[in-house]
């Protein structure tokens, strides 16, 4: 024994001397808490995944989530045998198929797959005092069609907001880097997309703009470097990308408010709209900040036409945080005779411009009428920035429409967060598996409608959900303890958003997938590599039994755990 351990110490000593891989896989830490479980990490110790990569042709890999605790646990199996492929979820206390149908006192299970009558059946060895037992069930078949093909995925990310800024920098050096990591490498959730604010936004400590002073200065005269906090920022983006291994990140900039003098109401908040005067100093505004990042070695890929135009119109009753309102006809002038030509004729003519910013409801609307004011305005426009806070109300079809109208363009969603509603809690459910399932339904549903790309909100928050200038406290991926701050607690929607992030690489092409369950959602895509991903979600508080049948591969039985999410992976 001494001697098989002592061989094993070498053998791996010899490997990292070397250079060569050893496996970053780490399982979760889990701990209980009020609403379910999180991933606990420290400086010492994080979860980290392996990306899995199928061996054989016949071969697929299923990493599994849970609400009873799985954490991106791994199965493998194989297609085209009779087996049901078991996903083990031994915490879940639901009432399962083996109890249903009494699986467990039979010996073994023969499947008879027929595509009318959806008949399973089952034998008994010799060993069981059990009868032989035949019955009928609604076969539930997620169908993939690799010859149906949709849009490309961009990317995933979070948003480096002031307040993710100032929590980052009061954490140790080992546990900011395994923040960077858990997000951004390879082993972490594979993000490639960083939201920023030009200048403050609702998560910070307090409002602000850059050249606040003098006042009705058009020159910008006093905007010729960057604010501390954003080269604060760029010190922690640098240090992110060196530890993630991850150097493309792509940097989505967005402004909330300018100074104030350039506004109406010459406040942050409230009803307001940018004075004429200065629609060609917001424009160069935006040009400046993507200058002034540039010349820090960081390219900005895209900016938007600003934070909800609607707080400043109809949203200043409730929202009492920095904003700018727009009317669509408005919008559409600045774009078209101010903001389009100023990037377009820069040297910075390749940055990406969104529209909109704001809920689904102002689709397509919105777009209607900016080109109505100007027919050619939205000929600057790359895509269309969505926000997720009422897609429970309106429906995807408001997205549809646009994008039947503009199929060239970019659509992202671009901001996502719980806990913002007047009946939700205000701030962190520690542990809650509703919450991530709210988020894998958003992100299906989109991707389902064409959306490219999918940003959350803040990437980290502390306890309260905090802190920022308005007591603005939602629910984030990964919450900081400040009371302990060598540890932080990945929950359940940080796995949630990584079944997309991780295995859905830049260039995933969406692929025609179906179900005929209605507690099972899917969406399938074809990766860079050749390789497929097939995210299903199981809502149902029962396992399911499910056949995956692609036509090029084949089939396959899947039992999945109830309130779950996978992701399977073959060739």
């Amino acid at each position: 024994m001494k001697v098989t351990i002592w061989f094993l110490l070498c053998m791996y000593f010899s490997l990292f001397c070397l250079g060569l891989t050893v496996s970053t896989t780490k399982p979760c830490k889990l701990r209980e808490t009020n609403f379910g479980s999180v991933c606990v990490c420290t400086a010492e110790y994080c979860d980290y995944l392996e990306n899995p990569k199928p061996e054989e042709p016949n071969q697929l890999n299923i990493i599994s989530s849970s609400k009873s605790g799985l954490r991106f646990e791994e199965t493998k199996g194989t297609f085209n045998t009779t087996e049901i492929l078991k996903i083990i979820d031994f915490r879940s206390q639901s009432k399962s198929l083996e109890n249903d149908y009494e699986f467990a006192a039979f010996d073994s299970i023969a499947l008879v797959i027929d595509n009318f009558k959806g008949t399973v059946q089952l034998k008994t060895g010799s060993n069981t005092n059990s009868s032989g037992k035949t019955f009928k069930m609604r076969m539930s078949t997620i169908e993939v069609n690799r010859d149906k093909k949709y849009q490309k995925v961009s990317g995933f990310g979070g948003a480096l907001t002031g307040t993710v800024s100032y929590l980052i920098q009061k954490l140790n050096t080992e546990v900011q880097d395994h923040i960077y990591r858990s997000y951004f490498a390879e082993s972490g959730i594979g993000y490639n997309m960083l939201r920023t604010s030009i200048g403050g936004c609702d998560f910070d400590l307090e409002p602000w703009a850059y050249n606040e002073q003098p006042e009705n200065d058009k020159n910008l005269s006093n905007f010729t470097k960057l604010d501390k906090r954003d080269e604060q920022k760029i010190e922690q983006i640098k240090r992110l990308k060196t530890i993630s291994g991850f150097h493309d990140v792509k940097i989505m900039a967005a402004a909330w408010s300018p100074p104030k003098w350039m506004k109406s109401n010459n406040n942050w908040t409230g009803f307001s709209y940018l004075l004429p005067e200065f629609y060609q100093t917001w424009a160069n505004y935006h040009l400046k900040f993507i200058e002034l990042m540039h010349a820090k070695n960081l390219t900005i890929w895209a900016i938007s036409t600003g934070n909800e135009p609607l707080n400043g119109v109809i949203g200043w009753f409730f929202v009492h945080f920095m904003s700018l309102g727009w009317t669509p006809s408005n919008q559409a002038i600045w774009l078209n005779d101010y903001l389009g030509p100023t990037i377009r004729n820069s040297n910075h003519k390749n940055v990406l411009i969104f529209g909109n910013d704001d809920q689904r409801y102002t689709y397509p609307a919105w777009f209607q009428k900016m080109k109505t004011s100007r027919p050619d305005s939205l000929n600057y426009l790359d895509g269309f920035a969505v926000h997720w806070y009422w897609d429970d109300i309106f429906a995807p079809y408001l997205i549809d429409e646009v994008h039947n109208a503009m199929p060239e363009k970019l659509l992202l969603n671009t901001e996502a967060c719980v806990g913002d509603k007047p009946w939700q809690t205000h701030g962190p459910e520690l542990g809650s598996w509703s919450r991530a399932e709210q988020y894998i339904r958003d992100i299906l549903q989109d991707l389902q409608h064409n959306f490219n790309g999918w940003i959350d909100w803040n990437l980290i928050l502390d306890e309260n959900g905090g802190p920022n200038y308005v007591q603005n406290h939602v629910d984030a991926p990964i919450i900081v303890n400040t009371k302990n701050p060598t540890e932080f607690y990945k929950q359940p929607i940080f796995y949630a958003i990584g079944h997309f992030s991780k295995f859905l690489a830049e260039g995933s092409v969406r692929i025609e997938t179906t179900s005929t369950n209605i507690k099972v959602d899917v969406v399938g895509f074809q990766r860079p590599d050749g390789t497929l991903a097939i995210i299903l979600f199981n809502s149902d508080r029962d396992a399911v039994d499910l056949l995956l049948n692609d036509n090029v591969r084949g089939k396959v039985w899947i039992r999945v755990p109830p309130n779950s999410v996978h992701t399977i992976i073959y060739k």
